[in-house]
């Protein structure tokens, strides 16, 4: 893929209430008719997972690593939501397809179908002219404030464990240096 830009203007501001949406999902993989809302998410943290598109080279990387590292995300209080502008039906047959065959088989969170694009552009991903979302990662926090966001060009795949780190980091309410890790002081 090569660089793009998003162009949308963007509603998802760290330290603000993070814009609420209601998706089309993976939560119910026979019937597909389970959404996930921002509500569903109230009182735990929240990663939330832009990604391109499904079947393609890097996005399967990203999301069966975070799959992978799901029971650690769980086990500090958080959940996560993969979402492209994708049909549910395509999000269904990717992790229906095996991982040595590019899929995503046996992914342990929800992929989320933003068909109207309309969350992508309230977060700022949305490339307009390509009708796909550029890589954004969001945490949201248990009272639905957005407190991280990292978005890049689509060549390169997110970090789980950098995931982590930063959800512990802003569990703690401390000051947290550079390259702070869990267990060790904060700044006082």
């Amino acid at each position: 893929m090569t660089a793009a830009t998003a162009v949308a203007a963007e509603k998802a501001m760290v330290g603000q209430p993070a814009p609420d949406f209601d998706m089309a999902s993976t939560k119910n993989m026979e019937k597909l008719n389970e959404n996930v809302k921002l509500s569903d998410y109230s009182g735990k943290w929240l990663v939330m997972v832009f990604y391109p598109l499904d079947f393609t080279f890097v996005c399967p990387t990203e999301l069966t690593t975070f799959s992978d590292r799901y029971q650690d995300f769980v086990d500090i209080g958080a959940d996560i939501i993969g979402i492209s502008t994708d049909s549910v039906f395509s999000h269904r047959a990717w992790i229906n397809t095996p991982r040595d065959k590019g899929g995503v088989a046996d992914l342990k969170y929800p992929l989320a179908a933003d068909a109207t694009k309309k969350v992508a552009s309230d977060y700022g991903v949305l490339i307009e002219n390509r009708g796909i979302a550029l890589r954004g990662l969001f945490v949201i926090d248990p009272e639905g404030v957005l407190r991280y966001k990292v978005v890049h060009d689509l060549n390169v795949g997110r970090s789980a464990e950098e995931t982590l780190r930063v959800i512990q980091a802003l569990q703690t309410g401390g000051l947290c240096q550079a390259e702070w890790k869990p267990g060790q002081k904060t700044l006082n």
